[in-house]
């Protein structure tokens, strides 16, 4: 064979490879309906992904981080995504306003407002409303907590049937969630961390220190858990004696996200008897992974 028919005959090799490899690709994911708008607000916008099922389907709600003042609805994992469908859970993104719109916890209360417009459309999008979770990292982590931790939030003599819809979970997953927004607390547990990382009328605008303790103590996971709570499978990306970054910027991501805040949250919570997860470099865990902890939480046990 001469070099010009190797050369040829190599090449439509590797043209016939490349395409049984693109036949073979996992196809990308896209949503059943896009930017439903469950509030007033241009943030007030749901992406909905329809699992195939006969029954309807539990659901997972993710919640995007970003420090409450960005991030996106669109940072949606995409594995997590194919493995929760392919499980036969349905996933919704949510959005919500941001600080710059409204001052916390303007991002909270929408949340709420999307989980009970969900669970409005139940019947027309194939939701077993008994049986949704919500996950998230950072400012999700802990909206989905506050969500999870809360007391219920239906509000049964209003005229508006969507917020009469329930605002309990069966599940919660985090990544990196901050389980308080006391900034005192972080001072004291946080390793490294000396002084508020931002002012606080950024985040809760113009209050009395008597209104923003209120505040704090209504989203904050700590101040919230009861024996009667879902359960909570969190992950952080240190150990619990790990030293402090040298890089500054490293170093702060690093301690807003430490995993001492899931540590002491796992603490009240094996007091309370509700089952708490968690993971972190090194650590043993009894779920993988997110999607593992929704499929065994929220999939209906067989037998």
């Amino acid at each position: 064979m001469s070099l010009t028919q190797m050369v040829y005959v190599l090449t439509i090799l590797g043209v016939s490879i490349c395409s049984a490899g693109s036949q073979t690709a996992k196809p990308r994911r896209v949503p059943a309906y896009s930017d439903i708008q469950y509030g007033t607000h241009e943030q007030n916008v749901i992406d909905f992904y329809k699992a195939e099922s006969d029954a309807p389907a539990p659901l997972a709600v993710f919640i995007h981080g970003g420090g409450f003042r960005g991030g996106s609805k669109r940072s949606l994992n995409r594995k997590v995504l194919r493995e929760l469908l392919d499980a036969g859970i349905s996933v919704a993104a949510v959005e919500y306003r941001f600080i710059s719109h409204k001052p916390l916890p303007a991002a909270h209360h929408d949340s709420l407002r999307a989980l009970q417009f969900i669970r409005s459309k139940a019947k027309e999008w194939n939701i077993d409303k008994t049986r949704i979770g919500a996950f998230g990292g950072s400012a999700g982590a802990q909206i989905c907590m506050w969500l999870a931790f809360h007391d219920e939030m239906a509000d049964l003599s209003s005229p508006d049937p969507m917020k009469r819809e329930s605002s309990r979970l069966t599940c919660v997953a985090t990544n990196g969630g901050q389980t308080t927004m006391d900034f005192n607390w972080w001072m004291r547990w946080v390793p490294g961390y000396e002084k508020p990382h931002r002012e606080r009328g950024e985040a809760f605008g113009d209050i009395t220190d008597e209104e923003f303790d209120k505040i704090v103590q209504d989203i904050s996971a700590l101040s919230l858990i009861s024996a009667d709570d879902p359960p909570i499978f969190m992950s952080y990306g240190m150990k619990p004696d790990d030293t402090v970054p040298t890089d500054t910027k490293r170093a702060q991501n690093w301690k807003v996200h430490h995993v001492i805040f899931g540590i002491k949250l796992k603490e009240k919570m094996d007091e309370l008897g509700v089952e708490a997860d968690l993971k972190y470099p090194g650590a043993q865990t009894t779920y993988t992974s997110i999607a593992d902890f929704f499929i065994k939480k929220l999939k209906p046990k067989k037998g």
